[in-house]
């Protein structure tokens, strides 16, 4: 698909305090973007960044014209409120995200546009190596193989945030986690959809610049909430589309 060129693709970033990391992000997503789709657009969601995210996106706007669009949060709204913004911005048929912090390299996209055929609703991507100090592997690890196992999730890697979704399946769900906790939700209601899903290994490499949100106490004890109330809702009640009633 990726050199035919025949369908058209929303790329979103989320970022928080991610200013050093997103210009050479930026300039390579175009890059690749040119080579593989037709009809494309990038978004970046500045999730109350208190760094100049803000000017280094002012600055790329001016270099990349109206492809590149901004999504602002005045307040720090959490990764899956910046998730959340991202798909609600996205425009194209499909949908690729990933974090704005450099840790996977968009130059890999093509081999996720390849995997997505006909039946195919989420190319997941999963590390083939994860590039983090030892104690954060060790939670990653514990976290990701305790999510499969409590949702019940098939694909290897909860945690690697490197994915293309077909829009369609987007419209049919609703995201309500506000912490990491978004990617358990996202990819268990995926997965019950009528949709195949496909996985390719990517590259992990190491942060460059700031730290993670996620590892922090207040965050850990905010996915467990998150968590326990997703199971209810998503295991427990077997809500997979969980959308709002119109009216």
């Amino acid at each position: 698909m990726a050199n035919e060129k025949t369908e058209s693709l929303s790329v979103f970033f989320p970022a928080y305090n991610d200013a050093p990391s997103l210009p050479g992000l930026i300039s390579k997503t175009f890059e690749v973007l040119s080579k593989s789709v037709e009809d494309y657009e990038v978004i970046v969601v500045n999730d109350g960044s208190q760094d100049n995210t803000a000017e280094v996106l002012a600055e790329l706007q001016s270099r990349f014209g109206e492809r590149l669009r901004v999504v602002t949060h005045p307040q720090n709204r959490g990764y899956g409120g910046a998730l959340r913004s991202g798909f609600a911005a996205a425009t194209k048929e499909l949908v690729f995200y990933t974090d704005g912090d450099g840790q996977y390299d968009v130059g890999e996209m093509p081999k996720l546009l390849a995997k997505m055929q006909p039946g195919v609703g989420l190319v997941n991507g999963y590390k083939m190596e994860r590039n983090d100090p030892w104690h954060r592997i060790w939670i990653g690890n514990v976290y990701n193989r305790f999510a499969r196992f409590l949702f019940r999730i098939r694909i290897r890697d909860v945690d690697c945030d490197f994915r293309l979704i077909r829009r369609e399946m987007l419209d049919k769900i609703r995201l309500t986690s506000t912490s990491g906790t978004i990617c358990v939700e996202l990819v268990r209601k995926l997965e019950l959809s009528p949709y195949r899903t496909e996985e390719v290994g990517v590259h992990h490499y190491a942060r460059q610049h700031g730290s993670s949100q996620f590892f922090r106490f207040r965050s850990l004890l905010k996915t467990l909430y998150q968590l326990t109330r997703l199971f209810i809702v998503v295991v427990v009640l077997g809500r997979w589309t969980d959308r709002p009633q119109k009216g």
